[in-house]
C-alpha cells in the first residue's frame, strides 16, 4: 500500500543536518535541476505571480530554490508544518507506526516530486500548480507509481493532475461536507481529519480499504468511498 500526501505551503525553521542537497542520493535529482533551471527563465517582474507574495519576499524565495543544490537538509516530514502535518504530529508518534509511514507514505512536491517522509530537502517555496509543474512531474510520478498496488491517493486535485490514476489501482479518498442535502469538499476544513487519519492509518497499521470503517473524527465517518460529515 502507498497512501499520497500533499506537503505543506508552510516550511519549519528545523535544524539542519551537515548534508547537503547535492550531496543525498534523492532518486529524482535530475528531474529536480530541470525545474531549477525553469525558476532561472523567470523574469523577475513574473515573480510575484509565481511565488504569490511580495516582490521582496519572492525574490528571497526564488534566489533560495535556486540554490538549494548547495542548502543543507533536514527531513521532509520535520520540514513540512502546516494543519495535516500537525494532526498527523511525527514527533508523538511510536516508532512503530514512524516505520510504517516511511514505508507507505508519498508526498507529492512541486519542487522535489515525490519524496518519502524521511527525504532529506531544504527549505523552500513552490507550489505544483505554477509553471506547469503537474505536466513536468506528470510522466515522471505516473512511472514511478505504476507498480504500486494499492494506492491510496488523499491529494488535492491540484497534485492529483501531477500523476495519471490507474483505475485498477488507485483508491481516490476525499473528505466531504453534506449541508442541506448538497454534498461540497471540505477544503481546509478536512486538513486536520486528513492528518488524524494518516497518523490513525500509521497507528492501526492499516493495510486495507476494510479497515478505514474504524476511524471516526469531528463527525467525519466512512461510507464506502469518501469520509462525510453531515450538516445540519
Amino acid at each position: 500500500m502507498k497512501i499520497l500526501i500533499p506537503p505543506s505551503e508552510g516550511k519549519a525553521k528545523v535544524k539542519s543536518t551537515n548534508t547537503i542537497f547535492s550531496d543525498t542520493n534523492f532518486k529524482f535529482k535530475k528531474h529536480v535541476n530541470q525545474v531549477v533551471r525553469l525558476l532561472e527563465l523567470i523574469d523577475d517582474e513574473d515573480l510575484r505571480s509565481v511565488y504569490g507574495t511580495s516582490q521582496g519576499k519572492a525574490m528571497g524565495f526564488h534566489r533560495q530554490n535556486q540554490d538549494i543544490f548547495n542548502s543543507p537538509c533536514a527531513s521532509a516530514i520535520e520540514r513540512y508544518t502546516g494543519v495535516v502535518y500537525e494532526h498527523i504530529d511525527w514527533t508523538s508518534l511510536s516508532e512503530r507506526a514512524k516505520k510504517y509511514m516511511e514505508k507507505n507514505v508519498f508526498i507529492f512536491s512541486g519542487l522535489f516530486g515525490l519524496l518519502k517522509p524521511m527525504t532529506q530537502i531544504p527549505d523552500y517555496k513552490l507550489k505544483m500548480n505554477v509553471l506547469s509543474l503537474q505536466h513536468h512531474w506528470n510522466p515522471i510520478l505516473t512511472e514511478a507509481l505504476q507498480d504500486e498496488n494499492p494506492i491510496i491517493d488523499l491529494l488535492p486535485q491540484v497534485h492529483r493532475k501531477a500523476y495519471n490514476p490507474n483505475k485498477k489501482n488507485v483508491i481516490l479518498v476525499d473528505f466531504l461536507i453534506i449541508n442541506k442535502g448538497k454534498k461540497t469538499a471540505a477544503g481546509h476544513f478536512g486538513k486536520a481529519v486528513k492528518g488524524e487519519f494518516i497518523r490513525y492509518m500509521a497507528e492501526n497499521n492499516i493495510i486495507s480499504i476494510d479497515e478505514f470503517s474504524g476511524f471516526e473524527y469531528d463527525g467525519f465517518k466512512w461510507d464506502g468511498a469518501s469520509f462525510i460529515k453531515e450538516e445540519s
